[in-house]
């Protein structure tokens, strides 16, 4: 049986923010516990610590520092839809975010999706409101441990480094070039 939801979770950015990683909607533990990719079977965090070589966060502060001390923002596509449980592929009525919110106040310069339903959902009612195209990431839910394992998820996620990496480069070309 499919529940209207409405999105309770705050987007978490700030200006710094030059990543923005957006979900398809809150799960139903992570409404619960009241912060992203709250069920613990879910690989995000530990996927993202991987990544960035770094312990996993463990409570929302941890969590919050975690995404500002990487420049990422993170938010969802959808602020309500109907839906059965946490099944993404059982949405309906679908009503998105207002993700100028966060792209008129930080420094967004690309956009990943975890998920197949949530990049479907981006580019269908979103990307040309933003001009930004969707890096799909694979979705780090316990139910696509059978496609996608840990190292599959790390390796894929491995793009969010290099894109910020490229980036603080060009930056400090850009720096040195200024003050020469």
């Amino acid at each position: 049986m499919r529940e209207s939801i409405v999105h309770s979770l705050e987007p978490i950015f700030d200006r710094d923010s030059k990543i923005l990683i957006l979900g398809t909607m809150p799960s139903p533990k992570s409404r619960e516990s009241g912060f992203y990719y709250g069920h613990p079977q879910n690989r995000f965090w530990r996927v993202l610590a991987a990544v960035f070589c770094e312990a996993v966060p463990e409570t929302h502060s941890d969590k919050k520092d975690f995404l500002r001390r990487h420049h990422i923002a993170l938010w969802d596509v959808l602020k309500s839809c109907d839906i059965r449980g946490a099944q993404d592929s059982s949405i309906r009525n679908p009503k998105v975010n207002d993700l100028q919110r966060v792209l008129s106040c930080a420094n967004i310069r690309r956009i990943y999706t975890t998920g197949m339903r949530a990049t479907a959902l981006y580019q269908r009612y979103c990307a040309a409101e933003t001009g930004m195209p969707a890096v799909y990431l694979p979705s780090p839910s316990a139910a696509n441990g059978a496609r996608f394992t840990f190292s599959d998820l790390v390796e894929a996620y491995q793009i969010i480094t290099k894109e910020i990496e490229m980036d603080e480069k060009h930056h400090d070309t850009a720096e040195r070039h200024r003050t020469e």
